[in-house]
């Protein structure tokens, strides 16, 4: 990704002087730290960024300056990206399915916590770090409940039932490992209770296999600001989850650890893109869709946070009309699948700035017909 050099004072006067006919994902380090810290003095435990949503180094740099320690990699490339953008990161490989080639690259770069939700993961751990070398290495069982209250569910595809969840945490403390607890409560998710379900569920695995966990990891899922009615509630869920720890494990806490992906990093990013035609029935065409960076938008909904900028930088305002949105592909599925509402003034050639989409809007965003995010520009500030 190409990246501007000069810090603009807001998305307006980046616009008046550059109008670009390619979409930017616009950068905000200032949004970003202060993201970091409302989770590093909201959240009872210790914060660790999914580094899946948004690898770009700027991103891991400006965390690591606003305290932000650890990192959760999905993959050797991403831990290859940590380490070159944080050199002394710590770093939890939570991706409960690898190779043993991928275990002996992490072992390399110095991975210190595993997850694991059945026994053939185990086996390849134990295969790869020596008995000697297990007692400060974490792994965590991951488990799932069916609950419900996120955007889409992570069960499906990841952790084991509660029944199967005693038997590896036994597996996991028989072998040497410091034995912990994982799970995902879903993506988006603005309800506490669902982190509640799962830490109340955690103690009971935890009495049941009569092993004491070091820590649990109540994963990600924390909502980022994409309606503009649901701002998320952030510190309504950190104490929902700090009150269900306690209730779960009594007077010896284990510690919590959280990873945030999207949360941490959606509302710090916001993409501009530029109307390219609009049709006669008001359909507009941009030049950037789901294949860029609304990879994510048919699956994880609508961002009514629009603003559209004349090539002058002005704001256009005023009465609003919903219009169907296509991308710049040939591909006719390339489109948003709601409405989208405009002012009744948008005009080709205009900007149109969609806020909330820092989160996987590069990382997923592909190159097809030769369209997609591949220049970033920082700004003081997202608003203004």
């Amino acid at each position: 990704m190409k990246h501007e050099p000069r810090i603009w004072p807001n998305p307006a006067l980046f616009v008046q002087a550059q109008a670009p006919d390619e979409p930017v994902a616009l950068f905000c380090p200032a949004a970003l730290q202060e993201r970091a810290r409302v989770f590093a003095e909201g959240f009872a435990g210790l914060v660790s960024y999914a580094v899946k949503a948004n690898p770009d180094e700027a991103v891991l740099s400006n965390l690591a300056a606003a305290g932000i320690t650890t990192f959760d990699v999905a993959s050797p490339w991403e831990m290859a990206q940590v380490r070159a953008a944080v050199a002394d990161a710590v770093l939890h490989y939570n991706n409960p399915v690898r190779t043993p080639g991928e275990i002996e690259q992490a072992k390399a770069f110095g991975v210190v916590s595993y997850s694991v939700d059945c026994a053939g993961e185990l086996k390849k751990l134990e295969r790869a770090i020596l008995p000697g070398e297990r007692g400060s290495v974490e792994v965590a069982v991951r488990f799932k409940l069916l609950e419900t209250g996120a955007t889409y569910d992570f069960g499906e595809k990841f952790g084991a039932d509660v029944h199967m969840a005693v038997a590896l945490l036994e597996a996991v403390r028989r072998s040497g490992f410091l034995p912990a607890l994982s799970f995902h409560p879903g993506t988006q998710c603005h309800d506490g209770a669902t982190w509640e379900a799962y830490l109340l569920a955690a103690g009971r695995i935890s009495q049941k296999a009569g092993v004491a966990v070091s820590r649990i990891n109540v994963g990600g899922g924390f909502p980022s600001h994409r309606v503009a009615g649901m701002p998320p509630r952030l510190e309504s869920i950190f104490e929902t989850i700090a009150a269900a720890s306690r209730r779960a494990f009594g007077g010896v806490l284990p510690q919590l650890v959280c990873e945030p992906g999207r949360a941490m990093v959606g509302d710090s990013v916001a993409l501009l893109t530029q109307v390219k035609a609009i049709r006669d029935n008001g359909a507009v065409f941009l030049n950037d869709g789901i294949y860029g960076g609304f990879a994510e938008y048919p699956v994880i909904g609508p961002v009514d946070r629009v603003e559209v900028f004349a090539r002058n930088g002005a704001r256009k305002t005023g009465a609003l009309r919903a219009r169907q949105v296509f991308g710049p592909t040939c591909d006719s599925v390339d489109k948003l699948p709601d409405p989208v509402l405009f002012p009744e003034t948008i005009a080709e050639g205009d900007h149109v700035l969609f806020h909330g989409l820092g989160a996987y809007g590069t990382s997923l965003a592909t190159r097809f017909n030769g369209y997609g995010v591949s220049r970033r520009a920082t700004v003081e500030s997202l608003t203004g």
